[in-house]
């Protein structure tokens, strides 16, 4: 996984047919998805639950690319190894989701995985310079985590711009997650973010049997943010 600022799309299999997951991320990946992001819910640190590390491990062998795992669990320490065998190229754990997020960022890296800072709406960035040195991503929730389908935040504008100005020249990618259209993603590509989730905005409309939807969607994000 070599660093790169250019615009990647992640679409999020949270809004792929459950049923289907293997083809559906082998669909994406031939429709020119870049990473394939996969939200892990736990029904306590956010209001539903999803998947865990059997269903990461079942669809690694269908993913080629980067398998871009956003932790949305607390605790998330006991469960890093886990993940981590299941084939997760990238581990995101939330600044919120325990006390102790430096040592969290360490035992992610420690798996030999990248290791991502998601920071919540309601979240500032205070905390960020002291664990940016532990960060390859840091995921700016455009949208309270939890659920697919929300609007995107725009103050959350305002904090993607601040984030990037602290990076400076560091190798470290900035990701945003929640309510990504062809719309907003010029605004946060401007902002500076280069890795961009979305969801119902790449899944709508296809399938597995119909991926070239697929295939449009992104294409149609991908421009929006690089002509930004």
């Amino acid at each position: 996984m070599s660093f790169s600022r250019s615009i990647k799309i992640a679409p999020s299999i949270l809004s792929a047919d459950f049923a289907n997951f293997g083809a559906e991320c082998q669909a994406i990946e031939a429709q020119g998805a870049d990473w394939v992001h996969v939200d892990v819910m736990d029904g306590h640190f956010v209001p539903n639950i999803t998947f865990g590390p059997a269903t990461c491990a079942a669809i690694r062998p269908h993913i080629k690319g980067v398998m871009d795992v956003h932790l949305m669990i607390a605790p998330v320490d006991p469960y890093i190894d886990a993940f981590a065998r299941a084939g997760a190229d990238v581990i995101t754990a939330h600044l919120e989701s325990g006390a102790h997020i430096h040592r969290t960022l360490q035992a992610i890296r420690a798996t030999g995985k990248k290791a991502g800072l998601a920071i919540n709406p309601g979240t500032g960035l205070d905390a960020v310079p002291h664990l940016l040195d532990l960060c390859d991503l840091v995921c700016v929730m455009t949208v309270n985590p939890g659920f697919g389908g929300q609007k995107f935040i725009a103050t959350t504008l305002d904090k993607i711009g601040a984030l990037r100005a602290m990076i400076g020249d560091r190798p470290v990618h900035i990701e945003v997650d929640g309510g990504v259209t062809v719309e907003i993603a010029p605004l946060v590509a401007a902002a500076g973010a280069d890795v961009l989730v979305a969801g119902s905005a790449v899944f709508s409309g296809g399938s597995v049997a119909n991926p070239g939807v697929y295939g449009t969607n992104i294409a149609r994000i991908r421009a929006a943010a690089e002509a930004a």
